[in-house]
């Protein structure tokens, strides 16, 4: 019988973010990544999405051998300290400064942190059946890889996010040469990031970035502000580099900025002059025109450092009309609307604001564009190509890109997130599909957000609420009406309350078997869930309290 492999992304196929990908061969699962998602405005109290593992926690004959991480942002790690626990032990793989944010991140939610350390340099990693090699590739954030996966029945490239900067802040480029010597040894499949595929060229470097910060920093009477990715320490060098070049002293601002810092500093990719740095309380003690601020909250985040920032709320920082704001950083989609409101709140103030739609001077993108995708493409010359890590959109224009270079359109396969491909060791085809559900994360709480909570959440925010408190007498009369109308307009409430006391009382009275409390409820739910949509046209959540005496 031929062996197989089968393929499983339970994220990261069709949208951005919650990237995890399984291999599976014979009874053994490999797990690449293991991110979030990010809500958005219509996911009222909820802050994160993560990746639905009921397929992990219900294997049958089957068990995962270990994970492999590629880089330290959050959409391929950050779902680690909510996802590891459900998921029992085994080995965790990744590049130095990707196992640090995530030890790190599992560390602050109470998880023993786990994750081992291999450097680029350090050759193949086994796991179970599978083999591993971590290939250096630039993007947004030090020590981003891609991953060569060995199999028995065959090779496989995970090209997760990456790009092809020949300039990179940090002189480490894409490792062009390994990338061109596991091409050498065969490869069955390339899993490609295809986020730009809808972009023409090359992405641009970083290199250019460094003269437009001099250029405003330069000209800036007030404070300079930047406010990027966390992880992004190319960014935050340039601004280091640019802030030492004209005398500014530098702050960092915010605790996901200040952590990442550290964690940087440590293992030596950020260096910071001696006497350049200073603490938020020694602020007061320098000039506006002196300093350079690096602030957390880029997305836009309510009660991130920029949001309390703008609002008033950071007793030691305050925004002035002289004073430049940075946005070094893309909206994730589905943050647009938080993104651009804070931008609308700090144009109220008067500072000068440059962001994306104004200028392209301060953010390249990460990921590379249509010929970057076809030149890895032709670098690792697999049989077959899957687009991951974009939308549908873009995965149809990474499709068009591939057949550019030759493919045959049997061997672009477009999935969905839960669609398997089984391969063989010269073809492919569409396995099993399961169901993922989206799983909802209270970031404080760390607590999963059941889905008919979010419905009544929205119920709340769009019509309200109305709760009535009543007592049943011994004789099942409804005794004591108390409505209380929260949510709805004064002549909405006022409505409510004037006729629906009266006709929960007529209404009950008529009918036998209301002397059970738990029956009441139920009756004067029903009761006013329709008398106030034939009043107002609106369906609230209502609250029955029913107390016997």
């Amino acid at each position: 019988m031929e062996e197989t492999l089968s393929y499983l992304p339970l994220g990261g196929i069709g949208y951005v973010t919650k990237n995890m990908h399984l291999y599976q061969y014979k009874d053994e699962i490999l797990i690449i990544d293991c991110g979030l998602g990010f809500a958005d405005e219509t996911m009222l109290g909820v802050d994160l999405l993560i990746p639905d593992v009921s397929y992990l926690k219900n294997l049958q004959g089957k068990r995962i051998v270990g994970m492999a991480l590629t880089h330290g942002h959050e959409d391929h790690m950050g779902a680690l300290p909510y996802i590891l626990p459900e998921l029992g032990q085994f080995p965790i793989f990744a590049t130095p400064l990707t196992a640090e944010l995530s030890n790190e991140k599992l560390k602050e939610y109470g998880v023993t942190p786990r994750v081992q350390k291999v450097d680029f340099d350090g050759g193949d990693v086994r796991i179970g059946s599978f083999v591993i090699n971590f290939i250096r590739v630039t993007h947004s954030v030090p020590d981003s890889s891609n991953i060569f996966i060995k199999t028995p029945v065959g090779n496989f490239y995970h090209g997760s996010d990456f790009k092809f900067d020949l300039t990179p802040f940090d002189k480490k480029k894409t490792d062009y040469k390994k990338i061109a010597q596991v091409s050498k040894e065969g490869v069955l499949c390339l899993m490609s990031d295809c986020l730009g595929s809808e972009r023409k060229g090359h992405t641009p470097s970083e290199a250019k970035l460094t003269a437009a910060f001099e250029d405003e920093m330069e000209d800036c009477k007030g404070k300079f502000v930047v406010t990027t990715y966390s992880s992004n320490i190319s960014r935050v060098n340039q601004v280091l580099k640019v802030a030492g070049r004209l005398g500014r002293k530098v702050c960092f601002i915010g605790r996901s900025v200040i952590k990442t810092k550290e964690i940087a500093e440590r293992l030596g990719y950020i260096r910071i002059d001696r006497g350049m740095e200073v603490n938020v309380n020694q602020l007061k003690s320098y000039k506006d025109s002196q300093l350079v601020l690096l602030v957390a909250g880029s997305q836009g985040q309510e009660n991130s450092a920029l949001s309390r920032i703008v609002d008033g709320g950071f007793k030691e920082v305050h925004l002035t009309p002289d004073d430049v704001v940075v946005f070094s950083a893309d909206p994730i989609p589905g943050n647009e609307t938080s993104v651009y409101s804070l931008i609308d709140d700090i144009a109220r103030i008067g500072a000068r604001i440059l962001y994306s739609q104004v200028s392209d001077a301060f953010h390249v993108s990460g990921h590379a564009s249509s010929e970057d995708l076809m030149l890895m493409m032709n670098l690792v010359s697999p049989k077959m190509v899957v687009p991951i890590g974009g939308t549908y959109r873009q995965m149809v224009q990474y499709r068009n890109l591939a057949q550019k270079q030759g493919f045959d359109r049997k061997d672009i396969l477009l999935l969905e997130s839960g669609q398997e491909i089984i391969f063989s060791r010269e073809s492919a085809r569409l396995g099993h599909k399961i169901n993922l559900e989206t799983v909802y994360v209270d970031q404080i709480s760390g607590g999963e957000v059941e889905s008919f909570v979010l419905r009544d959440r929205q119920k709340l925010a769009t019509d309200g609420i109305v709760v009535i408190l009543s007592e049943i007498n011994a004789n099942g009369q409804v005794d004591n009406l108390d409505i209380i109308v929260k949510g709805l307009s004064n002549q909405e409430t006022s409505d409510i309350q004037r006729g629906l006391g009266n006709e929960l009382k007529v209404q009950i009275s008529q009918r036998q078997g209301t002397k059970d409390r738990f029956l009441a409820r139920k009756f004067i739910a029903e009761i006013s869930e329709r008398f106030i949509f034939k009043k107002i046209r609106k369906r609230p959540l209502i609250l029955p309290v029913v107390i016997e005496v």
